[in-house]
């Protein structure tokens, strides 16, 4: 095996990365976590969904012009180290890559659960373990086949995503059969538009920031992307719209067509419940495997990211070496291994805690993506002091309003979920960012950074 970071290959493509993006973000928190956003704000969750795709398409915006003015840059720290400095860069890092250790384990507690639709005497952790190994097997191998894998898990997860969309209004217009149309009184009734209130969408929020996370993975594809000056402000444009699409106007159909507060009561997901009032039948068990399918997709875009994480620091030697070593098939194998170790712990987890694993890993998932969020934000408002007046080839409109929207949006929305998530949640998320940042400075003191 060999070290050579050059040795990374550049097959990847607009198209690749731009369903990448899209499995990263589309996975268990649309089609488990939908239920905990609606528990929590009612048919207002289409408000709080609207609000996060705003501020992501911020977000990206930022990150795309970074990613062009800096056509060298490999991962988030390239890009961030430059503008905001080695702490910074180095806290990014790490919080990116704890954020996809974890998400990879949450979601393979919940593919474990849609698989108990089908097979309800096997534990959730037995059927995690089977997730678990399948997903490490696809990544072990080359990177152009993990991105042919990705491309059509994700595109199978839209093209499902377009058919309930045209389903929900269906049966939210039309009377047909025995059928009614459904029309939209629930979504005034049962205690209104705002049943929770303001606490509600802010309490929310966080579930949102959670669902949209992973979008930003293509600034982890820099260094196997094709002309990534051109590819990715190109996937930006397209992956966004996608997104906000693919989100707001299932919810509008979800909390439409079934009362809010009955969503959050029945083991399915919302998409699920949705196809058997369809009628058609074997539609539910169709849609639980088009499900399983696409969180098994957003495991692999989040296994993919740690692993390119993990294989960068070693090359630059802040970590042992080992893990810049790549495979025959030119993918950083030791790394993507250490990856899915975090996957083999959450099935331990899962055999005390089964299902409210997902629940519990989310809160710390959803704290982690508003910083990633957030550090890209002030390193976007940086770039430009550094480029003296003269931006890239791509450069946002409206700079720097639309930046500093988002940031005070993302402050206000922490604000919030501090005083509405569970103490121990916050806790958790404190100690890991405190454990960072106390080895940064143990490195420092050491001159290995």
């Amino acid at each position: 095996m060999e070290t050579d970071k050059r040795n990374l290959q550049r097959t990847m493509t607009s198209r690749h990365i731009t369903m990448m993006a899209l499995g990263g973000a589309i996975g268990a928190g649309l089609f488990k976590g939908s239920s905990s956003a609606i528990d929590m704000a009612g048919p207002a969750v289409i408000l709080a969904y609207l609000i996060g795709g705003i501020i992501l398409l911020f977000i990206m915006q930022g990150l795309a012009e970074m990613a062009v003015a800096n056509s060298g840059a490999r991962t988030f720290r390239d890009l961030v180290q430059s503008i905001l400095g080695k702490y910074p860069a180095y806290f990014l890092d790490w919080i990116y890559w704890k954020m996809w250790v974890l998400n990879i384990t949450a979601e393979s507690i919940v593919a474990a659960i849609f698989i108990q639709y089908w097979l309800p005497g096997y534990p959730i952790w037995m059927l995690a373990l089977a997730v678990s190994v399948l997903v490490t097997a696809v990544n072990l191998l080359s990177v152009k086949v993990f991105a042919e894998t990705e491309y059509w898990l994700a595109l199978i997860k839209i093209t499902v995503i377009i058919v309930f969309i045209l389903a929900g209004l269906l049966l939210l217009l039309v009377t047909f059969g025995d059928h009614a149309a459904v029309g939209f009184s629930n979504l005034t009734d049962n205690g209104g538009f705002f049943p929770n209130g303001s606490k509600g969408l802010i309490t929310a929020m966080l579930v949102v920031i959670y669902s949209y996370g992973g979008t930003e993975i293509i600034g982890v594809t820099l260094a196997e992307t094709k002309n990534p000056e051109k590819v990715v402000p190109k996937a930006v444009r397209s992956t966004l719209i996608r997104i906000i699409s693919f989100y707001i106007i299932p919810f509008f159909i979800i909390v439409s067509l079934i009362p809010w507060n009955e969503v959050n009561g029945v083991p399915e997901s919302p998409f699920v419940m949705v196809f058997q009032m369809i009628g058609i039948p074997g539609a539910d068990h169709i849609m639980n495997a088009v499900v399983l399918l696409a969180i098994i997709s957003s495991m692999n875009s989040g296994l993919y990211g740690s692993s390119r994480v993990l294989y960068t620091q070693a090359v630059d030697g802040r970590i042992p070496k080992i893990f810049s070593r790549l495979s025959k098939k030119k993918v950083p194998v030791y790394a993507i291994l250490m990856c899915t170790s975090a996957l083999y712990i959450g099935v331990l987890i899962s055999l005390f805690a089964g299902s409210k694993t997902f629940d519990f890993l989310m809160g710390s998932l959803g704290y982690t993506v508003l910083f990633i969020w957030l550090i890209i934000a002030f390193a976007h408002l940086k770039s430009r002091k550094q480029q003296q007046g003269k931006p890239s080839a791509y450069a946002v409109k409206w700079f720097p309003y639309t930046t500093w929207a988002a940031i005070i949006a993302l402050l206000m929305i922490l604000i919030g979920i501090i005083f509405t998530t569970s103490m121990i949640v916050t806790m958790i998320t404190l100690c890991i960012y405190i454990f960072i940042t106390l080895t940064y400075v143990s490195k420092k003191r050491h001159h290995k950074i």
